[in-house]
């Protein structure tokens, strides 16, 4: 697999996590208090996003390649390892997985005992839709200028996210509710393994690593990543499970 389609895959996998949260939040404001206001919200956070993305992009440009990478490097890595943690800990019985239905669940009820709207804008179901599309947004932003900016393929990473968007709203029309069954964990699990691959990967390049095989060393990098991060995995079952039986015999 070339490190285009790696980076196209990154960026499709972490948008569709991020765009899954936010289509839950826009989703319980919108089926109680109305779409008009609501949508109004979702648009005006992607016009910032489109800002910030348009904004940042062609201005890295003009940071040194070995400085960009280093620096884009350590911020993959920090999104990476954060997005990892998270899923070996679900995964390992230590944390409770996301329940896309509880959120969608919780959504409604705030939004059911906020106050009426009295203006033409009901300014709850803008405020909660804009703040839910821009903070699930930012991260994926970050991580599209990341890509685009180190690789030259700012164009390849912004289709990416866009696909990634198209396909879960598509989704989500038709279902017509919270994507509950999509393997949230599962696809945290995975991004957080490339995140972390391609940090490592650039900011090495930033420090002035020369890795053997050139882009083909991000396989072999998240290859490693992925066996540790199941080892880990596989060690936090265990350990629970001796709790388990303890408290049991307890």
């Amino acid at each position: 697999m070339s490190s285009d389609a790696l980076l196209f895959l990154a960026t499709f996998l972490a948008s569709a996590v991020e765009a899954v949260e936010a289509l839950t939040i826009v989703l319980a404001v919108g089926t109680v208090r109305g779409w008009r206001s609501t949508l109004y919200g979702v648009a005006a956070a992607t016009v910032v996003l489109a800002a910030i993305i348009a904004a940042l992009g062609p201005a890295l440009s003009a940071i040194p390649i070995s400085t960009l990478r280093l620096v884009v490097g350590a911020l993959l890595l920090s999104f990476g390892l954060q997005w990892l943690r998270k899923a070996v800990l679900r995964a390992g019985g230590y944390k409770p997985m996301h329940d896309e239905a509880a959120a969608f669940a919780s959504g409604r009820a705030e939004a059911g005992s906020a106050a009426a709207s009295t203006g033409r804008v009901d300014w709850y179901s803008f405020t909660v839709a804009f703040k839910g599309v821009l903070l699930e947004g930012l991260e994926v932003a970050f991580i599209v200028i990341g890509f685009g900016s180190t690789q030259s393929r700012l164009g390849l990473a912004v289709g990416a996210a866009a696909a990634a968007v198209v396909v879960v709203v598509a989704v989500g029309v038709v279902v017509r509710g919270p994507l509950a069954r999509v393997p949230e964990n599962t696809l945290k699990y995975v991004v957080g393994v490339l995140l972390t691959s391609f940090g490592v990967f650039w900011g090495g390049e930033g420090a002035g690593v020369d890795w053997p095989g050139s882009d083909a060393a991000i396989l072999a990098i998240a290859g490693f990543v992925a066996v540790v991060s199941l080892l880990l995995t596989r060690a936090l079952r265990r350990r629970r499970q001796r709790l388990s039986l303890v408290e049991a015999e307890a």
